[in-house]
């Protein structure tokens, strides 16, 4: 593969939502998939989410206990240069990229910036970067916009999403792939399947 393995990995109710309307954080994972996901960062070199997913939750996207050498490369995609300087992405836990568009001249200090792509972000130029980078598995966390990127560009390599026993609700509430949406669905095959806890964990695969 001339491009990291990248799996997808979300957590949605049973209704099929990844936050409420107010796309506030929300644990929607049970303690056991939890120690999955642990599990799965700390066998990613990457993890990638989006400035949306950054903006409303201020993750460290960093794995507990590991040092800053062991942690995977926190990966930001922020096409406008939204990310403000106080996010906890830009601490000394972990490195961090943050990739914005090429009309983009913002600079943040403790974290490397790739300029990929004008309208959008550039997802093929982004993974040869990694792959040059050393960079063989990207795991991506979302949110729903990104997710749908991904899929779009035919970048998936793995889907692997956890229903939690909860309903949210709500016309608006985001999903696992937001975006514009498919015409025509993409084709998935069901790979693995295990209860974890209070919920149901599905792997797809292309």
């Amino acid at each position: 593969m001339t491009r990291p393995f990248v799996t997808v990995n979300c957590a949605m109710t049973a209704d099929g939502k990844i936050a409420s309307i107010s796309r506030t954080q929300m644990r929607i994972s049970s303690p056991e998939d939890l120690a999955r996901v642990k599990a799965m960062r700390t066998a990613s070199d990457a993890i990638l989410v989006g400035i949306g997913t950054v903006l409303a939750d201020d993750p460290h996207l960093t794995v507990k206990g590991l040092a800053r050498e062991e942690n995977p490369l926190r990966v930001v995609l922020d096409s406008q240069g939204k990310l403000p300087a106080t996010a906890r992405v830009l601490d000394d836990r972990a490195q961090t990229l943050i990739v914005t568009g090429e009309d983009c001249t913002k600079t943040w200090a403790g974290a490397e910036v790739l300029r990929a792509g004008t309208n959008k972000i550039d997802l093929n130029a982004l993974l040869i970067n990694l792959q040059e980078r050393g960079i063989k598995s990207l795991m991506v966390e979302g949110g729903g916009e990104v997710i749908s990127s991904f899929f779009a560009n035919n970048l998936v390599d793995r889907y692997c999403v956890f229903v939690g026993s909860m309903i949210i609700g709500g016309r608006t509430a985001p999903t696992p792939v937001d975006g514009e949406g498919f015409l025509q669905p993409l084709a998935l095959k069901l790979v693995e399947h295990k209860r974890l806890g209070d919920g149901l964990l599905l792997i797809y695969e292309p």
